[in-house]
């Protein structure tokens, strides 16, 4: 028989992007959580699951990433020098 385990104080927007995640992979919210569990101990041979474009564009925002135009216009700054 398993065990139960909790993760407490997951932020609400997470547990929505695992919500999707599951929902594009054609699993539930636990399915999911169990193939993650399985992949990160080396259970599985396959690759996470690819993010959507929203989701990649989401990530480098709260990262703080430029986007190539704002990366276009600072080398092109940069150059003037």
């Amino acid at each position: 028989m398993g065990v139960s385990i909790s993760i407490k104080n997951v932020p609400a927007e997470k547990v929505e992007l695992l919500k999707r995640r599951a929902k594009r992979n054609h699993r539930s919210l636990q399915g999911e959580l169990h193939a993650i569990v399985d992949q990160a101990i080396g259970l599985t041979g396959f690759p996470a699951a690819p993010i959507t474009i929203d989701e990649l564009a989401g990530h480098g925002r709260r990262l703080g990433l430029k986007t190539p135009s704002e990366s276009v216009k600072m080398i092109r700054e940069d150059r003037d020098r």
